[in-house]
């Protein structure tokens, strides 16, 4: 497969505008990346300042601040992007500090109390809560490894991502007295998606890259293999 970055081909003549056209194209491969990336933190930064500048008392605003510290014209408007989600990443961090002790805890459990008693409420909220806990939530509850499965059939193989071992009413009713692995089997080129499938351990080869290597493999439709030197030996073994 052809790509930008490909050199020209030996003794083949090209015109003006081919060779153009292959800039460009190479330079927007350089510059999407870098271009998009910087757009979606600055939009995401501007996006938290609009929120969170506004709760804060017109005294306290950054830009009134700086102002009077300058002694500049008041009518002179200073834009300090970023300073809202400073704010908001020190509120968050008390916030998380408070909660983890007994007051914050019994705070927490009082308010979601009354939110349990609230019909529409309730919904909302623990649909909410469990997102959260399941995104941001810092614990052991992640992937382990990342494995080799044959599926859908024999003979056809996909890559894996080993979540935890078999338990509870899946284990015991699987009729397999053999220990049993949860595997996440994600999409191309949408890993959030994918099946949930139940592997006896001995039917489950595990892989030496690690589980970011084999999501980049995923993502990328195959393209994009951990030892970009030799695809053929783990990363690791290439290093040594």
């Amino acid at each position: 497969m052809n790509t930008p970055f490909d050199p020209e081909p030996p003794l083949t003549r090209r015109s003006l505008f081919a060779r153009l056209r292959a800039s460009f194209l190479t330079g927007l491969v350089v510059i999407a990346p870098v271009g998009l990336t910087i757009w979606l933190i600055w939009s995401v930064v501007g996006w938290i300042d609009g929120f969170v500048l506004p709760l804060v008392p017109g005294s306290y605003q950054p830009d009134r601040v700086l102002q009077d510290w300058l002694g500049l014209d008041p009518e002179i408007q200073i834009n300090i992007r970023g300073i809202g989600v400073v704010i908001f990443l020190v509120f968050t961090v008390i916030v998380g500090w408070m909660a983890k002790g007994i007051i914050g805890r019994s705070l927490i459990r009082y308010g979601e109390s009354l939110v349990e008693r609230t019909p529409v409420v309730r919904t909302i909220y623990s649909g909410i809560k469990q997102i959260s806990e399941t995104v941001f939530a810092q614990s052991e509850r992640s992937f382990e490894k990342a494995c080799l499965i044959e599926y859908p059939r024999r003979g056809i193989w996909a890559i894996g991502f080993i979540s935890t071992g078999t338990k509870g009413e899946i284990a015991a009713r699987a009729n397999n007295a053999d220990p049993m692995v949860s595997i996440f089997v994600p999409t191309t080129p949408n890993p959030t998606s994918g099946f949930l499938l139940f592997f006896p351990a001995d039917d489950i080869i595990e892989l030496e890259m690690t589980v970011e290597d084999a999501a980049k493999l995923v993502i990328s439709a195959g393209l994009v293999y951990p030892n970009g030197k030799d695809p053929t030996r783990p990363p690791k073994e290439n290093a040594a």
